[in-house]
């Protein structure tokens, strides 16, 4: 009965397998759940997704197993037909609620098939903002595509649920920011970080080893109490973040990060440099130039163990990355190209973590060039991008 179910699941990115459907069967049969579809949808999620991190793509398969809504995410339609700006979803009218009668007489498109080509030709030919209208996209009104609006079938694009009866619905999954390709919040990234560490007893033995305390008290017949030494994350890690022009957007997002390496590792370090590093860096970066660091007192204070992180969008002027004397912050007497490279030779591993969107990383040609420098270790700062440059560090 659910073996379409099980391969929608698939198709979405939900890792299953046939013990988790033979789980949900086995579970069916008890009675468990019957006939409510919010218990049955629970069932299912409990039974078939291993990780909070695969909810977003499981709500979505459901939608389309169930109510026959289908892939197509508000942003994919918007990159191919052309951008509706967020301001024109967001203005709130108080709405004329119709009548009954008046909701018979407006017109329906029959199938979702024809209410997404409808859509289609809309975005293709809006110019400008509409309100309260009964064609375009936009704002109240009687028009099947929009939000805050009165029709007895439509799409909402945007805005909040009032009559719940869309027949599709953008913008309405709880667990967006838990998908593996979205930007994180401090939790997730530090769950994401924690596959990085590498674990070893050193130290004074003052922890309480409860399975050989147990074994030597049987061994004796006497109570015979064994320490350890404490568990520790021997991982050391050295962050630089690029702070100011470009990267002022990400600064929310980056504070998160920190936040979550702080919270992970005992041995941090970091510093902060601007687009890229040269001959300094920063313990703070309100006060650089009483903060300065020389790179090189870095890179020998540092052993070659430290993980190191980059973490910034790469993108500069290529004189910059290229040109003696590039550094907008003084006259540098070499390429950052050249002081990336001393970096990348004296560290066992070096990741870059870049904020920006991959798809736009194409189009920087200074990205390019860095993730070259890094050996193609440049990874998105998306759960999934973490996870995979703590895979790389922790090797």
């Amino acid at each position: 009965m659910f073996i379409n179910l099980f391969y929608t699941l698939r198709t979405y990115g939900v890792p299953v397998s046939t013990r988790e459907l033979l789980d949900l069967y086995a579970l069916l049969e008890t009675g468990i759940v019957f006939a409510d579809r919010e218990q049955f949808y629970e069932l299912i999620r409990l039974c078939m997704v291993k990780d909070e991190k695969y909810f977003d793509k499981f709500d979505r398969a459901m939608a389309d197993y169930f109510e026959g809504i289908d892939t197509l995410d508000i942003d994919e339609l918007m990159a191919k037909l052309g951008n509706i700006p967020k301001e024109w979803l967001e203005l709130k009218l108080d709405p004329n609620n119709l009548t009954e009668a008046q909701r018979r007489l407006l017109k329906k498109y029959g199938s979702l098939e024809a209410l997404m080509k409808a859509l289609e030709e809309r975005l293709k030919e809006q110019k400008e903002r509409h309100q309260g209208g009964n064609k375009w996209v936009g704002t109240g009104g009687s028009s099947p595509f929009g939000a805050y609006g009165d029709h007895p079938e439509g799409i909402r694009v945007g805005g909040e649920s009032r009559k719940r009866s869309a027949v599709k619905v953008w913008e309405q999954r709880k667990y967006r920011d838990l998908d593996t390709d979205n930007q994180l919040e401090t939790r997730s990234m530090q769950m994401a970080l924690r596959k990085l560490r590498k674990f070893a007893r050193d130290g004074a033995a003052d922890e309480l080893d409860i399975g050989s305390t147990i074994k030597k008290t049987a061994q004796t017949g006497m109570l015979d109490v064994q320490l350890r030494p404490e568990r520790r994350n021997r991982v050391k890690v050295l962050m630089l973040f690029d702070i100011g022009g470009s990267m002022d957007s990400y600064i929310e997002a980056c504070e998160r990060l920190f936040a979550a390496a702080k919270n992970e590792f005992k041995t941090l370090e970091f510093f902060y440099f601007h687009n890229c590093v040269y001959e300094y860096v920063w313990t703070e970066n309100a006060r650089r130039n009483a903060s300065a660091v020389p790179t090189l007192d870095v890179l020998h204070k540092y052993g070659s163990d430290y993980r190191v992180i980059f973490v910034g969008d790469a993108a500069m002027s290529p004189y910059e990355l290229l040109s003696v004397g590039g550094s907008v912050e003084y006259m540098s007497q070499d390429t950052g190209q050249a002081w990336l490279k001393r970096i990348t030779n004296h560290f066992d591993k070096v990741a870059w973590l870049n904020p920006e969107t991959p798809s736009y990383w194409q189009y920087t040609q200074t990205i390019g060039l860095i993730k070259d420098i890094m050996q193609g270790h440049m990874y998105p700062m998306t759960l999934h991008g973490i996870e995979d440059m703590t895979k790389y560090l922790a090797r």
